[in-house]
């Protein structure tokens, strides 16, 4: 068994993560022998593209704050670290990590910076996965999504600290997993039984209670602890967090995690392609959770590819409209701004306008008699910040009771997230250690599924899946839509109330799509659940902002759950969003509030 622990899930999460988990080994109230993490968010690698231009590394700083508080007591007890730190610069990020340290054994992992590739390609080769346009600009950053393999051959060589460039998710756990029991390209169910674990842990709290829909339910979620997966020789793994920590590791609480950002029945890695549809979960103890039954299917030939496109300017104001009114107040609030920019709205290439409504009659203090109203522009530079100074010229001659919320400012730059594939076998990793530098292949062809239809999908994949009812069924598997004696419609007796009543929800983004899964809490609700997943239900489920969108449908009944893909929910991704919810998280607890008819015995 190797125990791995994860101390970050995005470049910014809680510092203090490493040395809880580290003091609770010391302490004995877990067992660690690699720390993780990941830092490398879609988002992130266009943060750290700027944040290279100004000379400030193209790596998360916050992990090598975070090892200069935690190193020396990790190399005293033995325990490894494996990160994604590295971001755009590895072998600078592992330089940083081996000045702290005279005994650590830093290995950098890169291989996966691709911009000059993917800038040499024709046009056709750089097909967008989901719209097919063909990348149009040139991009900041192109980074490959690659796997384990460079990770496992740098703690074959003595590493005790491994930092990767862009790896998959779950690659910092596959790549220690894999070197302690010896897993070759060929042992499929176990690599995918660790990609697994890695794809719960691999956001930290969230498996531990965090973002949770029952959270009420759990003690301690002020300060939630972190998730450690103890991986056995076959893939199993029991997720388990330390003693006296917040939260709880529960079935529902593994469920929610595995359901996040994934987008059918296929998870797509450069190691594997493992079934979530096969993945069962049993609660072994308190805070112990067993995964077991995952099967693994040969990787495709090919890899994902994130490119970091500009895509001009946004900026945005929220003023605060007072009182009675509110809707000629918000008609005199705009007027008097887009007569203050030279073209009005048409010198914007988007504008987002929302108003959030707070206020009531008769109200007794401030924060009863306001609504918030934002204005987001996209466009040049020029144009998005002519919008804060024109706002700020409306201040005294506005709407009555002019205040905002922003300051004023010139905006920012955005950025377009461009998924695309290249070849695997095109692909090596590159690893240095010391005066050493070496090359990894990837898997080889006979590893790698031959005809896999494109169609599949995956978090770290493809992100195609397919759709139809007949696709939400698995060989050799249960059915993933109960016979009609579980349609909702044969119930007489139904009360109108929220979904969320009987199903929990975890929602998140991949590009410029939405995913969604819901799990049910028992058998009967599932049953009722997967029956009433149809297309026409989801379709009004989601909503009037989801109009139009393409949707893929999947279940995973082992896990009592279903779930959907938004296709372009998000238009072209977080960072050049102009919405309220830019990377759909509280798309799940939208849809949890949505009042269905439900059975009257499921709500009992």
């Amino acid at each position: 068994m190797i125990a791995i622990a994860n101390v970050s899930g995005f470049y910014g999460d809680r510092l203090a993560a490493a040395r809880e988990i580290v003091d609770a080994h010391l302490e004995g109230r877990v067992h660690v022998d690699v720390l993780t993490g990941d830092w490398l968010a879609e988002l992130t690698m266009g943060l750290l593209a700027k944040q290279r231009e100004r000379g400030k590394g193209g790596w998360a700083t916050t992990f090598v704050r975070q090892m200069q508080d935690v190193l020396a007591d990790c190399l005293e007890a033995g325990i490894l670290v494996v990160a994604n730190a590295g971001g755009l610069d590895p072998a600078g990020c592992a330089a940083e990590i081996a000045a702290i340290d005279e005994r650590a054994r830093v290995a950098w992992v890169g291989g996966d910076d691709v911009t000059d590739v993917v800038v040499g390609l024709p046009s056709e080769q750089t097909a967008h996965l989901e719209t097919g346009e063909p990348l149009g600009e040139k991009p900041l950053v192109a980074n490959a999504y690659l796997g384990c393999r460079g990770i496992v051959s740098a703690l074959e060589a003595g590493a005790n600290v491994v930092v990767t460039g862009r790896v998959t998710d779950a690659a910092v756990v596959v790549g220690p997993a894999a070197w302690r029991h010896g897993w070759g390209p060929d042992d499929l169910d176990a690599l995918a039984g660790a990609v697994v674990a890695g794809h719960v842990i691999e956001c930290g709290a969230q498996a531990t209670g965090g973002n949770f829909s029952f959270a009420g339910e759990l003690a301690g979620t002020e300060h939630v602890g972190l998730p450690v997966a103890e991986i056995e020789a076959d893939g199993s793994a029991v997720v388990t967090k330390a003693a006296g920590t917040g939260g709880a590791v529960t079935v529902e609480t593994v469920t929610a995690q595995l359901l996040y950002e994934v987008d059918g029945p296929r998870y797509l890695t450069p190691d594997v392609v493992a079934r979530l549809d096969t993945v069962a979960l049993a609660q072994e103890a308190p805070d112990r959770v067993r995964i077991t039954g995952t099967r693994g299917e040969a990787p495709p030939e090919t890899v994902k590819v994130g490119a970091i496109v500009p895509a001009g300017w946004h900026n945005e104001m929220t003023f605060v409209i007072t009182g009675l009114d509110v809707d000629g107040k918000v008609d005199h609030a705009l007027a008097a701004l887009w007569a203050g920019v030279p073209g009005g709205r048409d010198a914007f290439d988007r504008v987002e306008t929302r108003l959030l409504r707070a206020d009531r009659d008769d109200p007794t203090r401030m924060t009863d008699a306001v609504s918030l109203l934002t204005v987001a522009v996209a466009g040049s530079r020029e144009a998005c910040a002519r919008l804060s100074r024109a706002a700020v010229e409306t201040a005294l001659s506005g709407y009555a009771g002019f205040f905002a919320t922003t300051p004023p400012g010139p905006g920012s730059a955005a950025s377009v997230f461009w998924p695309m594939l290249l070849p695997a076998a095109d692909l090596p990793q590159l690893v240095g250690l010391a005066d050493r530098t070496w090359t990894v292949p990837p898997p080889s062809a006979s590893s790698r599924t031959e005809g896999l239809p494109e169609c599949v999908g995956g978090s770290e994949g493809v992100p195609r899946a397919h759709t139809g009812a007949a696709d939400l069924r698995s060989e050799g598997l249960p059915n993933c839509l109960p016979c009609s004696e579980g349609d909702p419609r044969s119930h007489t007796a139904t009360t109108r109330a929220p979904l969320g009543r009987v199903a929990g929800a975890r929602s998140g983004d991949k590009g410029g799509n939405a995913t969604l899964g819901l799990w049910a809490r028992d058998d009967d609700a599932y049953a009722w659940l997967a029956a009433w997943w149809d297309d026409e239900h989801v379709a009004w489920l989601l909503g009037e902002d989801a109009a139009g969108c393409p949707r893929r449908l999947w279940a995973f009944p082992r896990l009592r759950a279903v779930g959907v893909t938004v296709v372009g929910f998000l238009g072209r991704g977080v960072a050049d969003n102009l919405a309220l919810d830019p990377q759909a998280k509280g798309l799940g607890e939208f849809v949890r509030a949505r009042h269905v008819d439900i059975p009257e015995e499921l709500l009992r």
